[in-house]
Formats: C-alpha cells, structure tokens, sequence
C-alpha cells in the first residue's frame, strides 16, 4: 500500500467513525512560547485541551507535518543512521475534545489496523502505563491481544507531555512484531531489546490527555479528559510494503533514487550495505525538512528557527560535499518533494520558486566556506588523532566558516575528539556581549494588574504573579508601579483609525518622573506589522507628558512618557482623569509609508511572480522597508517598473477600503496572510481596489493620492533568498528629489557642461582614468618580470633548482599566467612565491613544480599547502600550479621555509 493510500484510508475511517477532518497545523506553532516546532499532532488542539480555546467539533482527525530538532524531541544525530528517525515526519492523529475515552480509542485502533489495513493480530503488541489497570482491562476485553502480549512500562515509555510544561498523560502504544518465531514468552527486557533493534516496531500511541503540567511539575486535571493518538505514517508505509527501514517506502526512495543522479553513486537497498548509505538517507531527509519550513515561512537566518533551518541544510550539503560533489544540489531534491507531496500540501507547489530558489542560494552559501572550514576542521583534530578541541576553535568554526556546533561535534565524535563546549559558550556569550554594547538601557515597569476591560490574563489567574511592561526608556534606577486601582475595569477602545487628537478619561500613575496612562478612547498605535509605535503627548489641567513608549499589558494598551510641561508630582496609587491625548501629525507620514508598503507587495507579486512573499517590513515616519522572497539582486528595468507601477496606483487615487471579515472569507476573496502569524476568526482587511487585499492592523492614508510620491532608495540581499527595499513617499521623497537635483547641479557646475551632455563627458573621464591606468599597469607588469627574473638568476642554472622569494604584483594579476612564466624560466625545479598586492594590502601563496619532478613524488599543491599551514591559512591545488593564503603576513618567510623543506625531503637535489 502507497503512502498517499495510507493517509487517505486513515482519514476516511475517523470520518466515518464522526471525526472532522482538519487540515494540518503550521510547523511554526502559533502562540505557543513552549515550542520552536510543532512537533506532535496534538500541538494546534492545545489550547482546546486546556480549556483556553473553543473545540471546532467533538472529535477531529488530521495528518500532520511535525518536525523534531530541538527541545525534548531531537531526533536529529540518529537521522540517516537508524531505520526509523526523521527530521520531518507525518502524524496521523484522532482527538477526542472530551468526546469519547480509552475504550472508543483502543477500538478504534484495533479496527482500523486488523480491518482497514489488515495487519495480522499475532504480530501485534500492546503497551500500558503500569499504573493504568484500566487500559489493561480494555486491551483484553476489546482486542484478540493475549494478556502476554500486554506490557505495562513506565514513565519513559508510557506517559507523554508535548513539552516540560502543558498538556500530558499516560499512553499506550501498539508495536508490531517482526520476529520470526513470534515469541511471546519473553521478559520486559528481552522486549524492549527487541524494539531497540526493530524486531519489535512501535507505530501507533493513544495518549490518555488527563492533565496540564505546571513549570513545578505539579499536574491539574484538564477540564474533560480527552483523546490524542499518534500514528507514524512513514513506520506504518514501511510495514505495509514490507521493507525493513521507513528509507525503503514510496516515501523516500524518489529522493534517494535524485541523490544519486546527483552524486553520481549508487545506493544499495542491501542490508549489509547499510553504513555505506548514511549520506543519501540524510539528503533524502533533509530535503523534506528544508521544503516543508521554507513552504511554512521560515527563513534561513543565524537565530531561532532559521538558524536550525540553516543547520539542517548545511548538514546536508557537508554529506554530498564529503562524497565529491562540489556544486549545489539539495534544492534539485526539495523540487522532487514539491512534485510528491504537493497534491497533499498545496502550499509547496504555491511556493515552489522560492523554496527551490532560497535553497540553491544557501546552497552555495556555505560551499564558498566549507572549504576552508574542513581545512581549519583537519588542523583542529586531523584523523587519527585524539584530544580536545578548544572552545575558541569550535566558535571559530561557526563564526567565521559557518560550520553550526552541532555539525562540529558529530565531526569530532566521528573522528575520537572532545570539544570543550564550555569554551564554546564563554567564546559565544562574549560575541554576543559585544554585540549588545552600546545599545540602549531598557526599563520595566511592574504593573500588578488583574483583569480590564473583560480581558483575560491566563498567566495572572494561574498564578497571580506581577506582569512585566516594558516602556523602552532609558531610565536608571529602573521604576516600579504598584497601582491598586488599576485592577479597575476600564474599556479601553482603538481611535487611531480616525483621530489623532481626542479627549478621553484615563487611569494615571507615575513614580520616578516615568508618567503612564491608560486611556479609555486611545489614538496611539501599538508597534505590529512592522508599522512602529506613535509618539505625541497627553495633555491635562496645567501639565503635558511627551509620550516615547507604548506598550501592551494583558491586551491593554499604555502609553509612558516624561512631563514636558508644568508640574505634576508622583501618586501614591492610580488617578482617574480627564486628559487630552494627540498623536504626533508625523503620523500621517507613516501611513503614507504603510500604504505604499502594500502597493510595492502587490507589485513585485506582479512583476517577479507569485513566489514573492513578504518576509518582513518596517513601516516608519521617514521610510519604509520591506524585506521579501526573491533569488538575486532586481535587474535595472524590474526596478524601474515596480517603482512605475507603485507610482501608477497612487496617481489613480483609489479610496482605501478597511473592513472586518471572517478569516476563511477574508482568504476565500484573495486576501494576502502573513506566513507565521497567528489570525483571529474575524480579521481586518485593507482593500485597494483593483491593486491590493491584506489583512492588516496598520493604519493608512484614506486615498492612494495622499502618498503623494514613492522613491526606491535602495535594493539589497539580506540573507540567503531574501531581498530588501528600502523607499520614501510624500515629503521624504520629494526632499530626495531636490538633494538629486542640488547635486546634479554641482557636477555639471564642476565639469562645466549641460546637463544632458552630462554623461558623455563622465564617460570621456573614464576612458582617460583607463588609459593611464593601464599604462601604469604595463610598467607594473615590467618591473613584475624582472622581479623574477632576479629570483630565477639567485638560484642558479644547474641541475633541479629551488627557487622562493617575495614579489610585488599589480591588482588583477593572473596568476595562473604568472605560473606559466616561472615554469618556462624554471627549466627542472619547483618555486614558492610569496604574492603581495600592495594597493590592495593582499597576500597569498603560489607554487609551481616542473614535470620531471612531479614524477618524483613533488606536487605543487603540497608545497603550497606546507606554506599557508605555516602562516595559519590553507591553500591548495594540482601537481603543477597551486596557489593558497598568507594567514599572518609577518610569518611569511616561514611559509617558504616550510615548502623548502618538504621539497628538499621529498627531492634531496633540491636541498643545494
């Protein structure tokens, strides 16, 4: 049986049995602090489990994507070297949101694999919790299992939390037998030993959910007692078509059968071949974990999800580096995943471009430094050796070559070393400290706050702990308010859409010159989308506060400032008042850059194609910036006519249409989501009629003619597959024109001509500056030729000769044809030259051997290599020419001191 059948039987036997079938969650979980992955079926159902969050029916079932590469659920070192564990997975699940129990569960379980996909009973196992009698009980009275084939194990194997805190319960777990003789008289150990080895396979777990564990490890009883299972799709394809390892189904072999095309190597499904495999089962993995983050919106980057993103792909491209292979090649197997998966999960094909293209630009990425950082790898712990590796090394490794930690240590247990990976941290933390030097001092401001306005605070009612607000001053000492009388209820109401100046009653407090307020009818814009936080004042009876901090608390907005005018002291407590509230009029500069935002999205979608995606913005009074989807740098004439069409919607001057939909109908009409953000029922939608439709909780101009003007200021790469904008609209891009224009003016003025002569007359400058340099170059080439020639004579004419020394080379200089030259005045012999570019304040290392010595053992590419080890580089090449870097310029001489040695070793007649 096919996978695709596989998940498509599952599903239609829980629809038949009630189930409503959901499509599966996001890897990226929304909401949940707890989790960087979704890593279990269950994870997009907790809030249901908790009571937080309304069920969308009794019971559900769905298939769906998990990931397990960090936290409690790691499977990423045993990836391509069991038969079993993946990167990326699919979960075939059931819920019950307090529905039905363990009886309707193990029925369920026991029907669908005897009847649905006819696995035989005598193969099947059962495990239990050893304390739940109860699911004992069930197992013997529902199923054919013999009491001998049920074993109660314990915490480790039979009770399941998604994480250190949340949702958990004890569990039981189906496993089929792939022994032989199907002995069932076996001890627990003997069993467990049989599932270590995969003569006993665990495919499918019914989680009890009983409980919420707290941080203390104190479990509460969940609201009702529910349902949540766990199937493995790939373990359960690999016993229906009879292959020993989950690599060997319909799932895996496409990619494995890709991977070899590519490296040029063949894979054999031969178990005693196994080890020899490793390579092409990770690439195989790896491919469906990079697709299916990039599909969900994660961005290669070097923190959070993008950075485990990014280890997983550079993983991959060190197992084909290793084999041979020098040119990108994973993203041809993340297009062989699009074309597999995407009837399921429509959202690769819709992202096709981007994946591939993200991909094959992380790609080369890290193949412009693994080089050297395999070279720093062998010098570090070179093969055969053993030790420790330096903390400082390791950091070195990822800092400068890229090389994650986590790829250092499999090397380093590959080849017998430790690394002190406590050195690593201090190495780590004293970058990062580095990186916040300078940077501003935050302050937070306690705010003992219970419920306002009917909002619910989760973590308050849990735990009745002080929530911590921060106002983004810099402040010193920091200031702490305890305001009793906030905990009143006041209904606190976003204005901004329309007014920017409104009187309003207000909670007040302030304590160390820092005033706050919440204000029941707010004009203040809270800092999401990428649109930043307003400024302004709060005006009252003979005082005004410059406001510098909005912030939110339980859902509630404040706003903080410093008294700019009059006299008001610190309260003791909160004030109830009646104040003036006004939004900087730089306001209206904003949402010019907002809306234009959204017409320069529509545009690039136009004018680049449908894999462009909003990877990130910064909506400000005085630009904008947007970050999206793209491979490679915008051509001359892309640029131009995004920037035209931009300035065509706004000089058509639509009205901006704002509105409240459901989400499925906001979506349903073409409206544009964000990938990773977490959307309500009921989403704002921001229309330009004919142009452009996002959901959106910015604000904006009320036509697209009150942008005025747009200017792209800049377009550049921010990581691998991402590109950026930057631009200005209204005043900001008129002030640009002028500056344009005051300079246009000072050239012309300088280099006396028109304007439109201009160009011609820059061009003729060139062509002058181009021919003395080139004469410069000639001369510099001359006096490059008698430096050599210098060095050839100082070695003598007899016999094989050894010559090294230091030149002077002008930049640009081949010098592949400068080894041309030593080899023709070298006759029998071999050369090290120290290369130095004195405009460019460059070194580096080149060799040459001539034929006859070759033949002798002696290589360019280890004299070379001899000479940049000793200066702290590396270097490489073939037996005639190789070049290599000077790693510290002042250990130069003993670079060529090191070549002359080995040649001499190598060739005794060299050592004269």
């Amino acid at each position: 049986m096919k996978a695709d059948e596989l998940r498509g039987r599952f599903i239609s036997y829980f629809e038949r049995q009630g189930h409503l079938h959901l499509p599966s969650g996001s890897l990226v979980p929304a909401g949940d602090p707890t989790l960087m992955f979704t890593n279990a079926g269950m994870v997009q159902f907790k809030g249901i489990f908790t009571g937080e969050a309304e069920r969308p029916g009794p019971s559900a079932v769905t298939s769906q994507k998990c990931l397990r590469v960090s936290g409690k659920h790691n499977d990423l070192e045993e990836v391509g070297r069991t038969a079993r564990h993946h990167t990326f997975f699919e979960m075939l699940g059931n819920f019950s949101f307090g529905d039905y129990f363990k009886r309707e569960a193990i029925q369920f379980a026991w029907e669908f694999v005897t009847d649905d996909l006819g696995l035989e009973p005598e193969r099947l196992w059962a495990t239990v919790h050893h304390d739940d009698d109860d699911a004992f009980k069930l197992w013997l009275e529902l199923t054919a299992i013999p009491e001998a084939r049920i074993r109660r194990m314990g915490d480790k194997d039979n009770f399941w939390q998604m994480g250190d805190t949340g949702p958990c319960g004890p569990c039981s777990e189906l496993h089929y037998d792939r022994r032989a003789d199907l002995d069932d008289r076996i001890t627990d150990d003997q069993f467990e030993a049989a599932g270590e080895t995969d003569r006993i396979i665990e495919f499918w777990n019914l989680v009890f959910m009983q409980f919420d564990r707290a941080p203390d490890g104190t479990d509460t009883p969940l609201p009702a007692p529910s349902i949540d299972t766990g199937a493995g799709l790939e373990r359960i394809a690999a016993l229906l078509q009879g292959v020993g390892t989950n690599y060997h189904t319909d799932l895996f072999l496409p990619l494995i059968e890709a991977a070899q095309e590519g490296l040029g190597l063949e894979y054999s499904l031969a178990p005693e071949d196994w080890e020899d495999g490793v390579a092409f089962r990770v690439l195989a993995d790896h491919a469906r974990a990079v697709a299916f983050l990039l599909a969900d919106g994660v961005f290669p980057s070097n923190e959070k999800r993008g950075y485990v993103l990014r280890r997983i792909l550079r993983r991959a491209v060190r197992h084909y580096w290793l084999l041979g292979r020098r040119d990108a090649m994973l993203h041809d197997l993340v297009g062989v995943v699009v074309g597999q998966m995407s009837p399921t999960f429509p959202e690769l094909e819709a992202r096709r471009e981007h994946l591939l293209a993200t991909t094959e630009a992380e790609e080369e990425l890290f193949l412009s430094t693994i080089e050297g950082g395999m070279s720093e790898i062998d010098r570090a712990m070179p093969p055969g050796g053993t030790g420790t590796v330096a903390g400082k090394v390791a950091f070195k490794l990822k800092d400068t070559y890229g090389i994650p930690e986590d790829l250092t240590g499999l090397i380093a247990r590959e080849r017998g070393y430790d690394v002190d990976w406590k050195g690593f941290g201090e190495a780590l933390e004293a970058q990062r400290a580095r990186s916040r030097s300078g940077s501003g001092q935050t302050t937070s401001m306690d705010l003992s706050a219970g419920k306002a306005g009917g909002t619910k605070g989760p973590a308050r009612s849990r735990s009745g702990a002080g929530q911590t607000l921060n106002v983004n001053l810099e402040l010193s000492p920091a200031v702490g308010v305890v305001g009793p009388g906030w905990d009143k209820a006041l209904r606190q109401e976003f204005v901004g859409y329309a007014d920017l100046d409104v009187e309003t009653d207000c909670r007040r407090w302030a304590r160390g010159g820092v005033h706050a307020f919440l204000l029941e009818r707010n004009p203040f814009y809270l800092e999401s989308g990428g649109q930043i936080s307003d400024t302004g004042r709060v005006i009252g009876d003979g005082w005004a506060v410059d406001v510098t901090s909005v912030s939110s608390d339980e859902g509630r907005t404040v706003v903080a400032g410093r008294l700019a005018e009059g006299s008001l002291q610190d309260t003791e407590g909160v004030i109830e008042d009646s104040v003036l509230a006004q939004v900087d009029p730089r306001r209206r500069e904003t949402e010019r850059n907002h809306t234009a935002t959204h017409l320069l999205h529509a545009a690039l979608r136009r004018r680049l194609g449908e894999h462009v995606f909003q990877a990130g913005s910064l909506v400000a009074p005085d630009r904008l910036r947007f970050d999206f989807s793209h491979r490679g740098p915008l051509t001359e004439e892309e640029r131009a006519d995004i920037e035209g069409e931009v300035t065509g919607g706004i000089l058509a001057n639509p009205e901006i249409l704002s509105s409240l939909r459901g989400y499925d109908e906001a979506i349903a009409a073409g409206a544009m989501a964000l990938f990773g953000e977490k959307y309500g029922d009921v989403v704002r939608v921001i229309e330009i009629p004919g142009l452009s439709m996002e959901l959106c909780g910015g604000t904006h101009t009320r036509t697209t003619g009150q942008i005025g003007s747009f200017r792209i200021v800049s377009e550049t790469g921010v990581a691998a597959g991402i590109r950026r904008i930057e631009a200005v609209t209204g005043h900001g891009a008129y002030e640009r024109e002028l500056e344009r224009d005051r300079l246009l003016a000072r050239l012309t003025e300088q280099l006396r001509c028109r304007p439109d002569d201009l160009a011609a007359r820059m061009e003729r400058l060139l062509d002058e500056r181009d021919r003395l340099a080139s004469e410069v170059e000639g001369q510099r080439g001359e006096a490059t030729v008698r430096q050599i020639e210098t060095l050839l004579a100082a070695a003598g004419t007899n016999g094989a000769r050894f010559v090294s020394g230091r030149i002077e080379v002008p930049a640009g200089t081949d010098l592949g044809d400068l080894a041309d030259r030593v080899r023709g005045g070298l006759g029998s012999g071999a050369a090290v030259l120290h290369i130095v570019y004195p405009d460019k304040d460059r070194h580096a290392f080149m060799s040459v051997v001539s034929d006859d010595l070759i033949q002798h053992g002696l290589k360019a590419g280890d004299l070379v290599r001899a000479s940049s080890r000793a200066t702290g580089s590396g270097g490489g090449g073939g037996a005639r020419f190789a070049q290599g870097g000077v790693g510290d310029p002042t250990l130069a001489e003993e670079g060529l001191g090191a070549a002359r040695a080995l040649a001499s070793a190598r060739i005794p007649a060299l050592s004269g």
